[in-house]
């Protein structure tokens, strides 16, 4: 597989570069961009972070949007324009999970450019986030924001198809912050996932902390990309877990955690998202929260008003 690998750096380079010399063009749009992505496949945490950023810059006094790719939609069309009750299987689960906790503007659409067009369009955003896009270069960004696995690191370091990469570990000397969910080497920022207190996907509003799971088996569900996570935090609650891990973003039917015992489920809120429709009372969801370093957010602010500076004198001549 190794030439493979090889063959999939060299067209990813080319691609880059294509972007970087101007040969392919990049479309930049009325307000500043800030990138969320990653460089290796599977779940690192870009959402909790996602939904971080919308509230440090909703405080900071922006108006901020969020645009994604809708991984996993069939909408016919796109542009969607995603509500906290949109059908997350035409427009993606983790877009209407944004939708529901972020309390703003969410379009998503595979081309970038055009979800942020439409989003403009139609909201007064000042400040737009793009959820997943590290890759996507024809939409031009102002910040990008790399999160990495504190645990899992890199993995083999090689890219797709011999490992996890989307592109070289060198790709991070590019970027403007590296965020490590976990851990956190020299360079990088420590993020922090809290988990809340469970909620019930049968009734409004029901929700239980989790030490009263404490002691007790439940049956764990996790269809994210790195379902170990989930259930390793549940077992440091204190909890007996009996792990179900999904291929992530799986496309749930009815019965498929419905269980021949009495124990409670427990899943991820991206999973809720798509089962909600089947749930009895024995199912329920553990939202997370993102903690980071404040100097990180002092930091991150200092860039935008930078890059807002440097605007307006372009506006202005």
């Amino acid at each position: 597989m190794l030439p493979l690998e090889l063959l999939f750096r060299g067209l990813a380079l080319l691609r880059r570069q294509a972007y970087g010399s101007g040969l392919l063009t990049r479309i930049r749009i009325d307000v500043p961009v800030i990138v969320v992505g990653n460089i290796s496949v599977g779940g690192t945490g870009k959402t909790p972070l996602t939904l971080w950023l919308v509230k440090l810059l909703r405080e900071a006094g922006f108006t901020p949007g969020i645009i994604s790719r809708g991984y996993g939609g069939q909408a016919s069309e796109w542009p969607q324009i995603v509500e906290a009750n949109s059908d997350p299987f035409l427009v993606g689960d983790e877009p209407v999970l944004m939708a529901q906790r972020g309390g703003c503007p969410v379009v998503a659409a595979p081309d970038r450019v055009a979800a942020a067009q439409k989003l403009l369009n139609e909201y007064p955003c000042d400040i737009l986030i793009s959820d997943d896009g590290m890759q996507h270069y024809r939409l031009e960004r102002d910040i990008e924001i790399a999160v990495i696995d504190g645990k899992r690191r890199f993995g083999n370091g090689h890219c797709l198809p011999v490992g996890p990469l989307r592109e070289p570990v060198a790709r991070l000397q590019t970027v403007d912050f590296i965020v490590a969910n976990g851990d956190a080497r020299e360079g990088e920022w420590s993020m922090q996932l809290h988990q809340g207190d469970a909620v019930s996907l049968n009734g409004a509003g029901i929700s239980r902390p989790l030490e009263q799971f404490k002691s007790q088996s439940v049956h764990a569900v996790a269809g994210i990309g790195h379902p170990g996570r989930f259930f390793g935090q549940l077992r440091a609650q204190g909890i007996g877990v009996v792990e179900h891990p999904f291929d992530d973003h799986y496309r749930f039917n009815e019965g498929d955690l419905d269980f021949d015992d009495d124990f409670d489920v427990l899943m991820t809120e991206k999973d809720a998202i798509k089962y909600r429709r089947f749930a009895t009372p024995k199912h329920w969801y553990v939202p997370v929260e993102a903690e980071l370093d404040p100097l990180f957010s002092k930091r991150l602010l200092e860039k935008i008003e930078q890059i807002s500076q440097a605007r307006r004198k372009t506006v202005h001549g």
